[in-house]
Protein backbone atom coordinates (compact mmCIF):
# COMPACT_ATOMS: atom_id res chain seq x y z
CA UNK A 1 0.00 0.00 0.00
CA UNK A 2 1.41 3.85 -0.90
CA UNK A 3 -0.37 6.00 1.29
CA UNK A 4 1.05 4.32 4.75
CA UNK A 5 3.92 5.55 6.44
CA UNK A 6 7.09 3.46 6.70
CA UNK A 7 8.65 3.42 9.66
CA UNK A 8 12.35 3.71 10.39
CA UNK A 9 12.50 3.20 14.31
CA UNK A 10 15.83 4.35 16.38
CA UNK A 11 17.39 3.78 19.86
CA UNK A 12 19.03 6.41 21.65
CA UNK A 13 20.87 5.12 25.42
CA UNK A 14 19.85 7.52 28.25
CA UNK A 15 22.45 7.43 31.44
CA UNK A 16 22.10 9.59 34.69
CA UNK A 17 25.72 10.61 35.51
CA UNK A 18 26.39 8.97 38.68
CA UNK A 19 26.35 5.78 36.59
CA UNK A 20 28.49 4.24 34.28
CA UNK A 21 27.76 5.43 30.66
CA UNK A 22 29.40 2.04 29.31
CA UNK A 23 26.26 -0.08 30.89
CA UNK A 24 23.76 2.03 29.17
CA UNK A 25 25.63 1.40 25.56
CA UNK A 26 26.40 -2.14 26.04
CA UNK A 27 22.58 -2.91 27.07
CA UNK A 28 21.41 -0.85 24.28
CA UNK A 29 23.99 -2.76 21.32
CA UNK A 30 22.04 -5.96 23.28
CA UNK A 31 18.88 -4.53 22.17
CA UNK A 32 19.68 -3.89 18.67
CA UNK A 33 21.05 -7.44 18.23
CA UNK A 34 18.28 -8.68 19.79
CA UNK A 35 16.20 -6.61 17.29
CA UNK A 36 18.23 -7.63 14.16
CA UNK A 37 17.96 -11.36 14.93
CA UNK A 38 13.66 -10.86 14.35
CA UNK A 39 14.23 -9.15 11.37
CA UNK A 40 13.33 -5.99 13.00
CA UNK A 41 15.77 -3.08 11.76
CA UNK A 42 16.33 -0.73 14.32
CA UNK A 43 19.07 2.56 13.90
CA UNK A 44 21.62 2.54 16.72
CA UNK A 45 22.42 5.87 17.61
CA UNK A 46 25.84 6.40 18.76
CA UNK A 47 25.52 9.61 21.55
CA UNK A 48 24.76 8.24 24.72
CA UNK A 49 22.61 11.16 26.51
CA UNK A 50 23.53 12.13 29.58
CA UNK A 51 22.83 16.13 29.53
CA UNK A 52 20.61 18.58 27.05
CA UNK A 53 24.00 19.18 25.09
CA UNK A 54 23.96 15.30 24.47
CA UNK A 55 20.27 15.64 23.74
CA UNK A 56 21.17 17.92 20.83
CA UNK A 57 23.93 15.86 19.73
CA UNK A 58 21.27 12.53 19.30
CA UNK A 59 18.79 14.52 17.74
CA UNK A 60 21.25 16.12 15.17
CA UNK A 61 21.91 12.08 14.79
CA UNK A 62 18.44 11.07 14.42
CA UNK A 63 17.50 13.71 11.96
CA UNK A 64 20.48 12.65 9.71
CA UNK A 65 20.00 8.98 10.42
CA UNK A 66 16.75 9.76 8.91
CA UNK A 67 14.83 7.79 12.10
CA UNK A 68 11.01 8.47 12.21
CA UNK A 69 10.24 6.69 15.30
CA UNK A 70 12.21 7.14 18.96
CA UNK A 71 13.44 4.74 21.64
CA UNK A 72 14.57 6.76 24.53
CA UNK A 73 16.31 3.41 26.48
CA UNK A 74 17.07 3.54 29.92
CA UNK A 75 19.96 1.48 30.35
CA UNK A 76 20.21 2.92 34.01
CA UNK A 77 18.51 4.90 35.91
CA UNK A 78 18.45 7.77 32.99
CA UNK A 79 18.48 11.71 33.64
CA UNK A 80 15.16 12.54 33.61
CA UNK A 81 15.66 15.96 31.99
CA UNK A 82 17.66 15.50 29.01
CA UNK A 83 15.79 12.32 28.32
CA UNK A 84 12.25 13.93 28.42
CA UNK A 85 13.31 16.88 26.56
CA UNK A 86 14.81 14.67 24.05
CA UNK A 87 11.58 12.93 23.25
CA UNK A 88 9.71 16.73 23.62
CA UNK A 89 11.91 18.08 20.86
CA UNK A 90 12.00 14.88 18.28
CA UNK A 91 9.24 15.32 15.98
CA UNK A 92 7.54 11.90 15.54
CA UNK A 93 6.10 8.94 18.37
CA UNK A 94 8.51 8.29 20.89
CA UNK A 95 8.58 5.07 23.20
CA UNK A 96 9.97 4.48 26.45
CA UNK A 97 11.72 1.05 27.94
CA UNK A 98 14.24 0.39 30.64
CA UNK A 99 17.09 -2.19 30.96
CA UNK A 100 15.96 -5.23 33.75
CA UNK A 101 19.09 -6.22 35.72
CA UNK A 102 20.67 -9.39 33.80
CA UNK A 103 22.36 -11.31 37.32
CA UNK A 104 22.23 -11.91 41.00
CA UNK A 105 25.85 -11.86 41.26
CA UNK A 106 26.50 -8.50 39.12
CA UNK A 107 24.23 -6.07 41.57
CA UNK A 108 27.06 -3.49 42.61
CA UNK A 109 28.77 -2.58 39.52
CA UNK A 110 26.18 -3.38 37.41
CA UNK A 111 23.37 -2.49 38.87
CA UNK A 112 21.47 0.19 36.87
CA UNK A 113 18.04 1.00 38.58
CA UNK A 114 16.05 1.51 35.38
CA UNK A 115 13.16 0.53 36.95
CA UNK A 116 13.36 2.98 39.53
CA UNK A 117 14.18 5.33 36.62
CA UNK A 118 11.41 4.78 34.77
CA UNK A 119 9.08 6.60 37.72
CA UNK A 120 10.98 9.47 37.22
CA UNK A 121 10.62 9.97 33.43
CA UNK A 122 7.16 8.96 34.08
CA UNK A 123 6.74 12.28 36.54
CA UNK A 124 8.54 14.32 34.18
CA UNK A 125 7.16 13.66 30.75
CA UNK A 126 3.66 14.66 32.84
CA UNK A 127 5.06 17.76 33.80
CA UNK A 128 5.52 18.26 29.98
CA UNK A 129 2.73 16.59 29.04
CA UNK A 130 4.11 14.30 26.63
CA UNK A 131 2.30 11.14 25.88
CA UNK A 132 4.79 8.51 24.35
CA UNK A 133 4.28 5.14 24.32
CA UNK A 134 4.88 3.41 26.82
CA UNK A 135 4.55 -0.52 27.13
CA UNK A 136 2.15 -2.41 29.95
CA UNK A 137 5.59 -3.66 31.46
CA UNK A 138 8.97 -1.44 30.31
CA UNK A 139 11.20 -3.07 31.74
CA UNK A 140 13.15 -6.37 30.42
CA UNK A 141 15.61 -7.72 28.42
CA UNK A 142 17.42 -7.59 25.49
CA UNK A 143 14.78 -10.15 23.83
CA UNK A 144 11.79 -8.67 25.54
CA UNK A 145 12.40 -5.01 25.02
CA UNK A 146 13.13 -5.78 21.06
CA UNK A 147 9.14 -7.32 21.77
CA UNK A 148 8.23 -4.19 22.56
CA UNK A 149 9.89 -2.24 20.12
CA UNK A 150 7.82 -4.75 17.78
CA UNK A 151 4.75 -3.46 19.33
CA UNK A 152 5.79 0.23 18.82
CA UNK A 153 5.86 0.06 15.19
CA UNK A 154 2.35 -0.28 14.36
CA UNK A 155 1.63 2.28 16.83
CA UNK A 156 4.15 4.39 15.09
CA UNK A 157 2.65 3.92 11.61
CA UNK A 158 -0.53 5.03 13.36
CA UNK A 159 0.41 8.53 15.09
CA UNK A 160 2.74 9.64 12.13
CA UNK A 161 -0.30 8.67 9.31
CA UNK A 162 -2.84 11.00 11.17
CA UNK A 163 -0.35 13.87 12.10
CA UNK A 164 0.55 13.82 8.34
CA UNK A 165 -3.06 13.05 6.80
CA UNK A 166 -5.48 14.91 4.95
CA UNK A 167 -9.13 14.08 4.97
CA UNK A 168 -10.88 15.13 1.73
CA UNK A 169 -14.98 15.08 1.67
CA UNK A 170 -17.18 15.71 -1.33
CA UNK A 171 -20.99 16.73 -0.22
CA UNK A 172 -23.13 16.62 2.78
CA UNK A 173 -24.26 13.86 4.42
CA UNK A 174 -27.26 12.17 2.64
CA UNK A 175 -31.13 12.86 4.19
CA UNK A 176 -31.59 10.94 7.67
CA UNK A 177 -28.27 9.79 8.02
CA UNK A 178 -27.18 12.53 10.96
CA UNK A 179 -25.13 9.44 12.52
CA UNK A 180 -22.37 10.17 9.68
CA UNK A 181 -22.12 13.81 10.71
CA UNK A 182 -20.23 14.47 13.67
CA UNK A 183 -17.76 17.66 14.26
CA UNK A 184 -14.81 18.30 12.90
CA UNK A 185 -12.92 19.56 15.28
CA UNK A 186 -11.30 17.15 16.86
CA UNK A 187 -9.32 16.27 13.66
CA UNK A 188 -7.95 19.23 14.27
CA UNK A 189 -6.52 18.49 17.24
CA UNK A 190 -5.14 15.45 16.25
CA UNK A 191 -3.28 17.53 13.38
CA UNK A 192 -5.15 16.67 10.81
CA UNK A 193 -6.29 18.64 8.37
CA UNK A 194 -9.81 18.47 6.21
CA UNK A 195 -10.80 19.55 3.06
CA UNK A 196 -14.83 20.08 2.61
CA UNK A 197 -15.55 20.00 -1.10
CA UNK A 198 -19.06 19.96 -3.18
CA UNK A 199 -20.87 17.17 -4.74
CA UNK A 200 -20.54 19.83 -8.09
CA UNK A 201 -16.50 20.00 -7.23
CA UNK A 202 -16.54 16.03 -7.87
CA UNK A 203 -18.66 16.09 -10.52
CA UNK A 204 -16.34 18.87 -12.14
CA UNK A 205 -13.10 16.72 -11.31
CA UNK A 206 -14.54 13.92 -12.90
CA UNK A 207 -15.76 15.33 -15.88
CA UNK A 208 -12.25 17.04 -16.29
CA UNK A 209 -10.69 13.79 -16.23
CA UNK A 210 -12.64 12.84 -19.61
CA UNK A 211 -9.87 11.47 -21.82
CA UNK A 212 -6.61 10.98 -19.48
CA UNK A 213 -3.95 9.00 -20.97
CA UNK A 214 -4.12 6.77 -17.81
CA UNK A 215 -7.66 5.82 -18.10
CA UNK A 216 -7.29 2.39 -20.87
CA UNK A 217 -4.40 0.77 -18.63
CA UNK A 218 -6.49 1.13 -15.25
CA UNK A 219 -9.61 -0.37 -16.96
CA UNK A 220 -7.49 -3.21 -18.07
CA UNK A 221 -6.28 -3.63 -14.30
CA UNK A 222 -9.96 -3.42 -13.25
CA UNK A 223 -10.85 -6.20 -16.08
CA UNK A 224 -7.68 -8.13 -14.87
CA UNK A 225 -9.04 -8.29 -11.24
CA UNK A 226 -12.39 -8.80 -11.90
CA UNK A 227 -12.07 -11.82 -13.93
CA UNK A 228 -15.40 -13.83 -14.73
CA UNK A 229 -16.68 -11.72 -12.71
CA UNK A 230 -16.67 -8.72 -15.30
CA UNK A 231 -20.55 -8.21 -16.04
CA UNK A 232 -20.16 -4.89 -17.41
CA UNK A 233 -17.22 -4.45 -19.41
CA UNK A 234 -18.52 -1.50 -21.02
CA UNK A 235 -18.58 0.49 -17.80
CA UNK A 236 -15.22 -0.18 -16.92
CA UNK A 237 -13.69 3.16 -18.50
CA UNK A 238 -16.34 5.10 -16.61
CA UNK A 239 -14.80 3.81 -13.86
CA UNK A 240 -11.37 4.15 -14.53
CA UNK A 241 -11.93 7.39 -15.41
CA UNK A 242 -13.60 8.29 -11.88
CA UNK A 243 -10.65 6.26 -10.52
CA UNK A 244 -8.45 8.62 -11.87
CA UNK A 245 -10.07 12.02 -11.06
CA UNK A 246 -10.10 11.02 -7.24
CA UNK A 247 -6.26 10.01 -7.32
CA UNK A 248 -5.22 13.18 -9.88
CA UNK A 249 -7.01 15.36 -7.01
CA UNK A 250 -5.31 13.69 -3.82
CA UNK A 251 -2.12 14.11 -5.57
CA UNK A 252 -2.76 18.04 -6.60
CA UNK A 253 -4.44 19.00 -3.24
CA UNK A 254 -2.15 17.03 -0.74
CA UNK A 255 0.14 20.31 -0.11
CA UNK A 256 2.04 20.03 3.23
CA UNK A 257 0.35 16.56 4.57
CA UNK A 258 2.09 13.22 3.25
CA UNK A 259 -1.18 11.18 3.14
CA UNK A 260 -4.61 11.44 1.77
CA UNK A 261 -8.30 9.98 2.44
CA UNK A 262 -11.86 10.32 1.21
CA UNK A 263 -15.36 10.54 2.28
CA UNK A 264 -17.36 11.38 -0.48
CA UNK A 265 -21.36 11.28 -0.91
CA UNK A 266 -22.48 8.40 -3.12
CA UNK A 267 -26.07 8.87 -3.17
CA UNK A 268 -29.03 9.83 -3.79
CA UNK A 269 -27.79 12.10 -6.67
CA UNK A 270 -24.97 11.11 -7.56
CA UNK A 271 -26.12 8.04 -10.21
CA UNK A 272 -28.20 10.41 -11.89
CA UNK A 273 -25.47 12.64 -12.83
CA UNK A 274 -22.28 10.28 -12.88
CA UNK A 275 -24.52 6.96 -14.28
CA UNK A 276 -22.16 4.61 -12.03
CA UNK A 277 -22.08 3.63 -8.03
CA UNK A 278 -18.55 4.56 -7.22
CA UNK A 279 -18.33 1.41 -4.74
CA UNK A 280 -15.73 -0.62 -7.17
CA UNK A 281 -13.72 2.35 -7.19
CA UNK A 282 -13.67 2.52 -3.39
CA UNK A 283 -12.51 -0.60 -3.00
CA UNK A 284 -9.81 -0.47 -5.09
CA UNK A 285 -8.13 3.09 -3.26
CA UNK A 286 -8.88 1.13 -0.52
CA UNK A 287 -6.89 -1.72 -1.51
CA UNK A 288 -3.83 1.00 -2.14
CA UNK A 289 -4.18 2.19 1.52
CA UNK A 290 -6.42 5.22 0.57
CA UNK A 291 -10.10 4.16 2.12
CA UNK A 292 -13.08 5.92 0.46
CA UNK A 293 -15.81 6.13 3.39
CA UNK A 294 -19.53 6.08 1.86
CA UNK A 295 -21.81 8.70 2.82
CA UNK A 296 -19.26 11.64 3.82
CA UNK A 297 -18.57 8.96 6.86
CA UNK A 298 -15.25 11.38 7.80
CA UNK A 299 -14.61 9.54 11.11
CA UNK A 300 -15.36 6.34 9.26
CA UNK A 301 -12.64 7.08 6.52
CA UNK A 302 -10.23 7.58 9.43
CA UNK A 303 -10.75 4.59 11.17
CA UNK A 304 -10.33 2.71 8.20
CA UNK A 305 -7.08 4.22 7.42
CA UNK A 306 -6.27 3.46 11.18
CA UNK A 307 -6.91 0.12 10.82
CA UNK A 308 -4.63 0.19 7.42
CA UNK A 309 -1.92 1.78 9.39
CA UNK A 310 -2.49 -1.06 11.79
CA UNK A 311 -2.47 -4.13 9.62
CA UNK A 312 -1.05 -3.43 6.88
CA UNK A 313 -4.04 -4.63 5.36
CA UNK A 314 -7.13 -2.76 3.35
CA UNK A 315 -9.93 -2.37 5.52
CA UNK A 316 -12.97 -1.62 4.63
CA UNK A 317 -16.21 -0.10 6.30
CA UNK A 318 -19.27 -2.10 6.81
CA UNK A 319 -23.09 -1.30 8.26
CA UNK A 320 -23.13 -3.23 11.64
CA UNK A 321 -26.03 -4.46 9.64
CA UNK A 322 -28.35 -7.08 10.68
CA UNK A 323 -29.00 -10.05 13.05
CA UNK A 324 -28.44 -13.64 11.94
CA UNK A 325 -31.65 -16.16 11.96
CA UNK A 326 -31.51 -18.82 14.08
CA UNK A 327 -31.98 -21.18 11.16
CA UNK A 328 -29.03 -20.24 9.36
CA UNK A 329 -26.65 -20.85 12.39
CA UNK A 330 -28.40 -24.53 14.14
CA UNK A 331 -25.67 -26.31 14.70
CA UNK A 332 -22.95 -24.14 13.30
CA UNK A 333 -22.25 -21.48 15.90
CA UNK A 334 -18.51 -22.78 16.61
CA UNK A 335 -18.56 -22.12 20.31
CA UNK A 336 -20.58 -18.68 20.04
CA UNK A 337 -24.31 -17.77 21.13
CA UNK A 338 -26.45 -16.64 18.35
CA UNK A 339 -26.57 -13.21 20.21
CA UNK A 340 -22.57 -13.19 19.49
CA UNK A 341 -23.53 -12.97 15.57
CA UNK A 342 -24.68 -10.07 13.25
CA UNK A 343 -24.11 -9.85 9.84
CA UNK A 344 -21.30 -6.66 8.63
CA UNK A 345 -22.58 -5.41 4.70
CA UNK A 346 -22.10 -2.84 2.66
CA UNK A 347 -23.39 -1.99 -0.81
CA UNK A 348 -19.72 -3.10 -2.58
CA UNK A 349 -16.82 -1.32 -1.43
CA UNK A 350 -14.78 -4.19 0.02
CA UNK A 351 -11.83 -4.43 -1.66
CA UNK A 352 -11.41 -8.13 -3.81
CA UNK A 353 -8.57 -9.32 -1.70
CA UNK A 354 -10.71 -9.18 1.11
CA UNK A 355 -13.66 -11.63 -0.04
CA UNK A 356 -13.92 -15.47 -0.53
CA UNK A 357 -15.62 -14.09 -4.20
CA UNK A 358 -16.24 -11.57 -6.20
CA UNK A 359 -18.19 -9.95 -9.15
CA UNK A 360 -18.72 -6.58 -9.73
CA UNK A 361 -23.34 -5.99 -9.62
CA UNK A 362 -26.00 -3.49 -8.94
CA UNK A 363 -26.91 -1.85 -5.90
CA UNK A 364 -30.06 -3.62 -5.08
CA UNK A 365 -31.21 -1.21 -2.73
CA UNK A 366 -30.41 1.84 -4.77
CA UNK A 367 -31.58 0.12 -7.27
CA UNK A 368 -35.22 -0.04 -5.86
CA UNK A 369 -35.25 3.54 -5.47
CA UNK A 370 -34.16 4.73 -8.28
CA UNK A 371 -34.37 2.51 -11.67
CA UNK A 372 -37.93 0.82 -10.30
CA UNK A 373 -39.21 -1.98 -12.91
CA UNK A 374 -36.07 -1.52 -14.99
CA UNK A 375 -32.93 -2.86 -16.21
CA UNK A 376 -30.34 -1.57 -14.05
CA UNK A 377 -28.12 0.83 -15.60
CA UNK A 378 -27.08 3.96 -13.14
CA UNK A 379 -27.04 1.47 -10.03
CA UNK A 380 -24.51 -0.47 -11.86
CA UNK A 381 -20.75 -0.51 -10.16
CA UNK A 382 -20.70 -2.57 -6.95
CA UNK A 383 -18.02 -4.99 -5.99
CA UNK A 384 -20.41 -7.60 -4.11
CA UNK A 385 -19.34 -11.41 -2.57
CA UNK A 386 -18.97 -13.18 0.72
CA UNK A 387 -16.01 -11.87 3.12
CA UNK A 388 -13.47 -14.18 3.94
CA UNK A 389 -13.30 -15.91 7.20
CA UNK A 390 -10.57 -15.65 9.53
CA UNK A 391 -9.41 -12.72 12.38
CA UNK A 392 -11.15 -9.19 12.32
CA UNK A 393 -10.91 -6.04 14.44
CA UNK A 394 -14.15 -4.11 14.47
CA UNK A 395 -13.08 -0.40 15.23
CA UNK A 396 -14.20 3.07 15.46
CA UNK A 397 -12.93 6.38 16.59
CA UNK A 398 -15.63 8.99 16.48
CA UNK A 399 -16.63 12.35 17.87
CA UNK A 400 -19.66 13.80 20.00
CA UNK A 401 -21.95 16.26 19.38
CA UNK A 402 -20.05 17.90 22.40
CA UNK A 403 -16.84 17.31 20.41
CA UNK A 404 -15.00 14.95 22.94
CA UNK A 405 -13.49 11.73 21.04
CA UNK A 406 -14.14 8.08 22.10
CA UNK A 407 -14.07 5.16 20.43
CA UNK A 408 -14.61 1.29 20.77
CA UNK A 409 -12.40 -1.57 19.88
CA UNK A 410 -13.51 -5.44 19.04
CA UNK A 411 -11.81 -8.58 18.08
CA UNK A 412 -13.92 -11.04 16.88
CA UNK A 413 -13.45 -13.07 13.58
CA UNK A 414 -15.75 -13.90 10.07
CA UNK A 415 -17.38 -17.03 10.13
CA UNK A 416 -17.15 -19.74 7.31
CA UNK A 417 -20.79 -19.48 7.07
CA UNK A 418 -22.56 -18.34 3.82
CA UNK A 419 -24.48 -15.10 4.50
CA UNK A 420 -27.03 -15.86 1.92
CA UNK A 421 -27.57 -12.31 0.68
CA UNK A 422 -26.45 -9.68 -1.51
CA UNK A 423 -23.50 -6.70 -0.89
CA UNK A 424 -20.63 -7.57 0.16
CA UNK A 425 -21.17 -8.77 3.40
CA UNK A 426 -20.34 -11.43 5.95
CA UNK A 427 -21.25 -13.30 9.11
CA UNK A 428 -19.27 -11.88 12.08
CA UNK A 429 -18.66 -13.10 15.37
CA UNK A 430 -17.50 -11.16 18.23
CA UNK A 431 -17.89 -12.53 21.82
CA UNK A 432 -20.55 -10.92 24.30
CA UNK A 433 -21.29 -9.16 20.74
CA UNK A 434 -25.15 -8.15 22.71
CA UNK A 435 -24.04 -6.64 25.37
CA UNK A 436 -21.37 -4.72 23.24
CA UNK A 437 -23.91 -3.41 20.90
CA UNK A 438 -26.46 -2.31 23.84
CA UNK A 439 -24.35 -1.33 26.31
CA UNK A 440 -21.67 0.49 23.66
CA UNK A 441 -22.68 1.43 20.74
CA UNK A 442 -26.38 1.83 21.12
CA UNK A 443 -25.21 3.72 24.47
CA UNK A 444 -22.69 5.84 23.39
CA UNK A 445 -24.54 6.41 20.24
CA UNK A 446 -22.34 4.90 18.03
CA UNK A 447 -23.20 5.37 13.66
CA UNK A 448 -24.06 2.01 11.85
CA UNK A 449 -20.88 2.19 9.98
CA UNK A 450 -17.71 -0.06 11.42
CA UNK A 451 -14.05 -0.14 10.12
CA UNK A 452 -12.83 -3.41 10.01
CA UNK A 453 -9.17 -4.37 9.92
CA UNK A 454 -9.07 -8.16 8.57
CA UNK A 455 -6.57 -8.90 11.24
CA UNK A 456 -6.26 -8.78 15.21
CA UNK A 457 -4.97 -5.04 15.37
CA UNK A 458 -6.93 -4.31 18.90
CA UNK A 459 -3.45 -3.88 21.05
CA UNK A 460 -1.74 -1.50 18.59
CA UNK A 461 -5.25 0.67 17.90
CA UNK A 462 -5.31 0.74 21.77
CA UNK A 463 -1.49 2.05 22.33
CA UNK A 464 -2.38 4.65 19.65
CA UNK A 465 -5.61 5.95 20.90
CA UNK A 466 -3.88 6.15 24.16
CA UNK A 467 -0.74 8.45 22.53
CA UNK A 468 -3.30 10.34 20.74
CA UNK A 469 -4.84 11.40 23.86
CA UNK A 470 -8.15 9.40 23.49
CA UNK A 471 -9.19 8.42 27.14
CA UNK A 472 -12.29 6.82 26.16
CA UNK A 473 -11.74 3.49 24.55
CA UNK A 474 -14.81 1.23 25.04
CA UNK A 475 -14.35 -3.53 24.17
CA UNK A 476 -16.62 -5.66 23.76
CA UNK A 477 -16.27 -6.67 27.95
CA UNK A 478 -16.49 -10.76 28.65
CA UNK A 479 -19.71 -11.93 30.43
CA UNK A 480 -19.11 -11.18 34.15
CA UNK A 481 -17.49 -7.88 33.80
CA UNK A 482 -20.78 -5.53 33.97
CA UNK A 483 -20.45 -2.21 31.45
CA UNK A 484 -21.79 0.36 34.04
CA UNK A 485 -25.45 0.78 32.06
CA UNK A 486 -26.08 -2.86 32.60
CA UNK A 487 -28.64 -4.03 34.83
CA UNK A 488 -26.89 -6.73 37.69
CA UNK A 489 -30.31 -8.31 38.33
Amino acid sequence: MDNIPTIKPGIVAVSRDCFPAELSKTRRQKVAEACWKTGLELVEIDTIVENESQAELALAELSEREVNALVVFLGNFGPETPETRLAQEFDGPVMFAAAAEERGDNLIQGRGDAFCGMLNASYNLGLRKQRPFIPAYPVGQPEEVAAMIADFLPVARIWIGMKNLKIFSFGPRPQDFLACNAPIKPLYDLGIEVMENSELDLYDLYRSAEGNAAIPAIAREMADELGAGNHYPKLLNKLAQFEVALTEFMDDQLGMSSFGIFANKCWPSFEKYFGFVPCYVNSRLATRGMPVACEVDIYGALSEYMAACASLLPPTLLDINNNVPPDMSEGRLQGYKLTDLFMGFHCGNTPASCMLNHDMKYQLIMHRLMEPGKDADITRGTLEGRLRPGEVTLFRLQSTAETSLRSYIAQGEILDLDPRSFGGIGVFAIAEMGRFYRHVLIEKRFPHHGAVAFAHVGKALFNALRMLGVDEIDFNQPAGMFYPTENPF
